[in-house]
């Protein structure tokens, strides 16, 4: 039998390690486009380098074309190898100095073209009308080679956004900011497969495969797919969508601490979608499949999120003269929303020099159609900032989420509705993500918008509003008609990140408790500043107690004032919707020139315990009213987030691989009532194969509960292992721990 080789090694283990995906796979040749690699051959004879010649050819989909870009022939010498004339992603090979040609020993060195679609390959070698597979192998995406779009410059930059499979997400609101574990691990077993099949069940490939094959050489289109893949509104994506009560046949949103579990459910279960996401649970699923594929990417939060579904870039929110929110408007401000942002060139937008080169916004949380799909982005996020709204994709819905002026409206009983105010500075605060080698948090706020009440954010907003001109007559007639008769801009006072207090609004004055670019409020009616209203924590809020707050009021005025106070408390989802009310009451106060009012609100934890179950936050609401002047309403509110009760997580012993390692949870039940339906899960890539769930048993007020928990670390280095828990009374209590695994 005449073989066209003996042997083959492509050398699985030392190129993988070079192309730094040693972590997914050591047995299954998995290389980075735009880098070469070495496949050694053993032929039956000699080779000549002079006289004779070696042929391959690669081959990706099942319709490859070289004119597509998904298939290329390459050999030994280049010059005798036949192309097509529109050949596109070219690949080379090299005689490696390491051959033994005369033995008949060859080591190539091959190439993949920098441009070549990501995916899986098989290679095949060819003489005359014989051909003889090489094996398989899989292409992604390389942030290590300056011709890849999606090149980053620095390691450090690589190491967190592409290799890094642990992180924060934050969550919260503008004031509480919190932040949950997240574990991406996306070189998890079986995670790459799963990329590839997400990519392989898409739409458009559905439709034309041939073209959508071709297309995965470019990362704009990828990110896009990816995006639309996540949820599951017009596909067979990964999650569905659940922000009211989930049924018992899903997973709370809440409940999930990683995307590894995600993802191998979504397969397990013939690719229907996985019960349920949230925002950040869609972006930190993306997240995993991005980097997996070799495209640099954060997760980041943006609190106080406005969404704008007319592209107005104004939001209306609403207030009864209760003080409450009695009516959901179209657009809505969430406390937080997640998304991600990927790192690639956007050579498809105008202007020199790469200027939308770098970070883009892509959102999996199906909230508005992007080109008739439940997808968003890429977005630059220079464009936003530069309020370049006409450029491709979806920059007019990013950059009101991040910059949108928001109408208050007051609705009285048997009366029209009421302008408040209008307000320039509450959207788009303290945009976060997670630091470079360390879970601090980094504000990126600059990164896409200028300061708040600065002339150059201003004149960006007037710029960014008539970029489509499609919409520039109803966008600037909206705005004009809301600010017909407004004075100025209050000043902005020194910025006080996470500071207390909330916000102080009425039709007769202003007062801003800014905290990191915080809110700057413009009064609607030429009425003098006489009431100063300020909402503030007497203690720490903290779930499973009373919440005690303090009002406080002042005037300016020479006379006294008869004020008719009406308190609320709602408790809230995190997109801005009111869930209960859990307190309502009105008092009658006299407030003194000179000297000011202290009012407290207690809210017991028996009113708001059960309505706060399913929500994120909790709205305290104060509507003062001028008993003389009832024209005269002042409205403060603060949003507020309880502290979750604590986990106490104890690893006993250093980690070592494939080393049994024991660690101990234990949490105490610091309420009067016993709680039930008690669970503990337990997660963390290259530590459990599989998540622990654990039933416990009823716990009594005051008693602890303790969870012993042995397993074996598969993967070196650091690892983080996720404790939630779950029962009657709190809704998926985390914690974490970062566990060093060691060699030996």
């Amino acid at each position: 039998m005449d073989l066209l080789y003996r042997t083959v090694d492509l050398h699985c283990q030392a190129n993988n390690s070079a192309h730094h995906t040693s972590d997914i796979s050591t047995e299954e040749l998995i290389i980075r486009r735009g880098q070469s690699f070495l496949l050694n051959l053993e032929l039956p004879r000699p080779f000549n380098p002079n006289t004779d010649q070696l042929h391959f050819t690669v081959k990706t989909g099942s319709r490859a074309s070289e004119d597509l870009g998904t298939q290329s022939a390459f050999g030994i010498p280049e010059s005798h190898v036949t192309r097509s004339p529109g050949a596109k992603a070219k690949w080379r090979a090299e005689l490696d100095t390491t051959s033994s040609p005369a033995l008949g020993r060859v080591t190539l060195a091959v190439t993949p073209p920098a441009n070549a679609p990501v995916g899986n390959y098989y290679l095949t070698m060819e003489r005359g009308d014989k051909e003889a597979s090489l094996g398989r192998l899989v292409v992604l995406f390389n942030p290590w080679c300056p011709e890849d779009w999606v090149y980053l410059p620095e390691e450090e930059e690589r190491q967190e956004y592409v290799l890094n499979e642990h992180g924060v997400i934050y969550k919260g609101t503008n004031k509480y900011i919190s932040s949950v574990p997240w574990d991406y691990g996306q070189f998890d077993e079986d995670i790459m497969d799963i990329c590839m099949k997400i990519l392989d069940v898409n739409p458009k490939y559905l439709r034309d495969p041939t073209d959508d094959v071709s297309a995965r050489c470019n990362p704009i289109y990828v990110s896009r797919v990816v995006s639309a893949m996540i949820n599951s509104f017009d596909d067979a994506g990964v999650l569905v969508g659940c922000w009211g009560k989930p049924d018992r046949r899903g997973v709370p949103p809440s409940m999930w601490s990683g995307s590894v579990e995600i993802l191998k459910q979504w397969r397990r279960n013939g690719c229907h979608s996985v019960k349920y996401g949230q925002c950040w649970v869609f972006a930190g699923v993306m997240c995993t499949v991005m980097r997996c594929l070799g495209i640099p990417c954060r997760v980041v939060t943006n609190y106080q999120s406005a969404h704008d579904t007319d592209k107005s870039l104004t939001v209306d929110v609403y207030y009864s003269d209760f003080g409450v929110r009695p009516k959901e408007s179209k657009d809505t401000i969430w406390n937080f929303h997640v998304w991600v942002e990927a790192w690639m060139k956007r050579p498809d937008l105008e202007g020199e020099g790469g200027n939308y080169d770098g970070w883009q916004v892509l959102d999996p949380t199906p909230q508005e159609k992007s080109k008739g799909v439940f997808c968003c982005g890429p977005a630059s996020v220079k464009a936003i900032l530069d309020g370049h709204t006409h450029l491709k994709y979806d920059s007019p819905f990013v950059y009101a989420e991040v910059n949108a002026d928001v109408i208050d409206w007051l609705l009285m009983f048997n009366d029209p509705k009421q302008q408040l105010c209008s307000d320039t500075k509450r959207v788009g605060q303290n945009i976060s993500t997670k630091s470079i080698g360390s879970n601090k948090r980094q504000n990126i706020t600059a990164t896409y918008k200028a300061r708040e009440g600065t002339e150059l954010e201003r004149n960006t907003f007037k710029h960014a509003i008539t970029r489509d001109y499609s919409l520039e007559g109803h966008a600037r007639h909206k705005i004009s008609v809301n600010r017909e008769g407004l004075g100025t801009e209050a000043e902005e006072e020194e910025e006080q990140e996470n500071a207390e207090g909330g916000r102080s609004i009425g039709n007769g004055e202003i007062t801003v408790e800014e905290n990191e670019e915080e809110n700057a409020v413009v009064p609607t009616a030429p009425l003098p500043q006489m009431v100063v209203m300020q909402i503030e924590e007497a203690s720490t809020p903290i779930s499973g107690q009373d919440v005690h707050l303090k009002v406080t009021l002042s005037s300016e005025d020479r006379v006294p004032r008869s004020l008719s106070l009406r308190v609320n408390a709602q408790t809230m989802l995190y997109t801005g919707v009111p869930a209960a009310n859990v307190l309502t009451k009105i008092e009658e106060h006299t407030l003194q020139p000179g000297r000011a009012l202290s009012v407290a609100v207690v809210i017991p934890f028996s009113v708001y315990g059960e309505h706060l179950f399913d929500c994120d936050s909790m709205n305290i609401s104060v509507l003062a009213t001028d008993q003389n002047h009832p024209k005269l309403v002042y409205l403060a509110e603060n949003n507020i987030v309880l502290q979750d009760p604590p986990i106490s997580i104890t690893v006993k012993g250093v980690a070592r691989l494939y080393h049994q390692l024991e660690v101990d949870v234990a949490f105490s039940n610091p309420i009067q009532e016993t709680l039930q339906n008690c669970s503990f899960h337990v997660s963390g890539s290259g530590l459990l194969i599989n998540p622990v769930e654990a039933s416990l048993p009823d716990l009594k007020p005051g008693r602890r509960i303790r969870l012993v928990l042995a397993f074996t670390p598969y993967r070196i280095g650091k690892k983080i292992l996720v404790v939630d828990f779950d029962c009657s009374t709190f809704r998926d209590v985390k914690a974490s721990v970062t566990i060093d695994v060691q060699l030996h």
